[in-house]
């Protein structure tokens, strides 16, 4: 990484104390809104040859992705192309990322087409929608909302889009007509019609998944190139490089060759592409209404139509964006925005709809792509988008001869990796109650998608809610009774702590006291002060003492605001028991609002 790139987004040296917020329009206000300002003042001829490589190698493969996720949208070709240029484009000036390239994928290719109905109007407002959300969610710094969906249930979603997409694309492997799109009817009628493969297409897609599996295998084992090499040999490793990594442009055109060398003969044994519009999308609003055969579906309409996709497909394009671009700045050190990669994917979705598009967001695989390629800006994109735009213009006729079979070998070979069977054994050594929302996500996604992550976060939210009501507490007897929470102390843990403390030391016979050890916990609540308040009570009442150790200085805080009466509060553990079991000497000091000072709360002795 050049030196000079650390100001796209290296993290603060260690010490360094974090300045204030910088006003909007402040210089550090705009470049940190135009993260274009940090590099471009230093960017050199070097860095314009390798974002040239990386752009042109990108491009390569966007394009025949991008007609084969039309296809998993339910929507034709040339929308694939559309919603691949107009990110390369606004990443560039507001992008984060030097690695990150955004456009069409699989995932949210699968989702268009569940929440669109195979209708282009219905997909390019839902990217404008989907845009307007994801701007306002970065506008507001609403990211943190992405916390609440867990790694397992991402794992889940995504291991279930990955076995979705890729069973989709077997009718279009073997050549089968009529299959439909829900899954399970999917499956069955694909079982049922695959008496009537196609010999061609099977074949061919077979053998282009083979082309692109040797060549991903060749460019993984190909050793780096290095300037003392024999100018001979740097060629060879040039030109396998450039060919393993353009893969899927290289499979492709050959299958269109094939294609069209039998079109020629006059016998055609591929079911193709066909026409793809040709030119660049025209420049209009979405579609707020559409006409059908059945009268003018309006607005409003439309919006209930696509229902918890307003809400599914913002968020999950946002969270796979912000993983991809987090992943890669953790591999290569530097750090990306996460409220500023919500503004450059939503604003990518609002102007995208401007040309047809539908939803994008960040691709892993064409962002690892980038980064193997030796990318130093962001300005690569524009070679991509320039690419698409040239593809666009000038190839869409070729395009007519490209087998649908060669696109589903593409697709199932993007998307396998993205199954992570790995998790299934992890998960259960690491902690085995985390397979549930992966499971509840995994499977019901098979039905619906947003039941899926839906059912899968409650989950999450359910084991996180319980921890936090039934926090783990160390218990040690003795004549003084010691509890110790494992964490902060919050109103649903209350009951819990009541519970615990009063059958061990108030219903023990005789009633005993003791000391709850507060290190861990570093906040409490209202309801907390009202349950420790009662404690107190129950306590005097039967003679012996509840006492405190540890407490944090928010803790105290809090409980002098309350104003709570016969709080015992002692320095160590030891002190306390020595105090409880009557020993001399042993004093505990008592909360007063007039010995806490600023930097410290102080305590004065009773």
């Amino acid at each position: 990484m050049p030196s000079s790139l650390k100001a796209l987004g290296q993290a603060r040296p260690s010490g360094a104390s974090m300045a204030p917020p910088a006003g909007c329009c402040s210089p550090a206000g705009v470049q940190r809104r135009l993260p274009i300002l940090a590099w471009l003042p230093d960017y050199s001829v070097q860095w314009l040859k390798m974002d040239f490589i990386a752009g042109l190698s990108v491009g390569l493969t966007v394009i025949p992705q991008a007609l084969a996720y039309a296809e998993v949208a339910g929507l034709p070709p040339q929308y694939g192309l559309y919603s691949a240029f107009m990110g390369c484009f606004v990443y560039f000036f507001l992008g984060t990322s030097r690695d990150v390239t955004l456009g069409p994928t699989a995932i949210m290719s699968l989702l268009v087409s569940f929440y669109t109905f195979h209708e282009p109007a219905y997909a390019v407002l839902l990217a404008f929608l989907s845009g307007c959300i994801q701007l306002a969610m970065g506008f507001l710094r609403l990211g943190f909302l992405l916390d609440f969906i867990s790694c397992p249930v991402i794992k889940g979603f995504t291991s279930a889009a990955t076995i979705t997409i890729g069973f989709g694309q077997i009718k279009n492997l073997l050549g089968l007509q009529d299959i439909p799109r829900q899954f399970f009817l999917q499956v069955y009628q694909t079982f049922r019609k695959v008496g009537e493969t196609r010999v061609g297409d099977a074949v061919l897609g077979l053998v282009c998944m083979v082309l692109l599996l040797v060549l991903k295998l060749m460019r993984d084992h190909v050793p780096p190139v290095h300037p003392e090499m024999p100018p001979g040999v740097r060629l060879s490793h040039g030109l396998v490089w450039t060919a393993t990594t353009a893969r899927n442009a290289l499979v492709v055109s050959f299958a269109a060759l094939v294609a069209y060398s039998f079109e020629v003969t006059g016998y055609q044994p591929f079911v193709l592409t066909g026409q793809t519009a040709e030119g660049l999308p025209p420049v209009r609003t979405p579609p707020f209404s559409v006409t059908t055969a059945n009268g003018t579906v309006s607005f409003t309409e439309m919006v209930q139509d696509m229902g918890a996709g307003l809400a599914v497909v913002p968020l999950m394009g946002l969270l796979e964006s912000i993983a991809v671009a987090k992943s890669f700045a953790s591999q290569n050190n530097y750090r990306v925005d996460a409220n500023q990669e919500l503004l450059a994917i939503g604003l990518t979705n609002v102007l995208g709809s401007l040309v047809s598009s539908y939803p994008v967001t960040g691709s892993f695989g064409r962002t690892a792509v980038n980064a193997q390629s030796g990318v130093c800006t962001p300005a690569g994109g524009l070679v991509t988008g320039a690419l698409v735009l040239l593809s666009l213009d000038y190839l869409t006729s070729p395009f007519y001869y490209i087998p649908k079979s060669a696109l589903a070998a593409v697709t199932i070979m993007a998307v396998a990796p993205l199954f992570d069977a790995s998790i299934f054994r992890t998960l259960w050594r690491v902690k085995r109650l985390d397979l549930l929302p992966l499971c509840v996500t995994f499977l019901l996604c098979f039905w619906e998608v947003q039941y899926g992550i839906l059912a899968g976060t409650l989950v999450s939210v359910l084991i996180l809610l319980h921890s936090v009501a039934r926090p783990k507490m160390q218990v040690s007897e003795g004549p003084v009774l010691v509890l110790q929470p494992a964490s902060g102390l919050h109103f649903p843990a209350v009951e819990a702590l009541r519970e615990a403390i009063l059958s061990r030391a108030l219903e023990a016979s005789p009633p005993r006291c003791a000391v709850l050890e507060c290190t861990h916990v570093c906040s409490i609540d209202y309801t907390v002060v009202l349950g420790l308040e009662e404690l107190l009570g129950d306590f005097h009442r039967q003679g012996v003492t509840l006492a405190f150790v540890g407490l944090q200085v928010p803790v105290l805080r809090v409980l002098l605001s309350a104003d709570l009466k016969g709080v015992q509060y002692f320095s160590t553990l030891e002190e306390a028991e020595k105090h409880l079991s009557q020993e001399p000497g042993i004093q505990p000091y008592n909360i007063s609002e007039d010995s806490v000072p600023e930097h410290k709360v102080a305590l004065l002795k009773a």
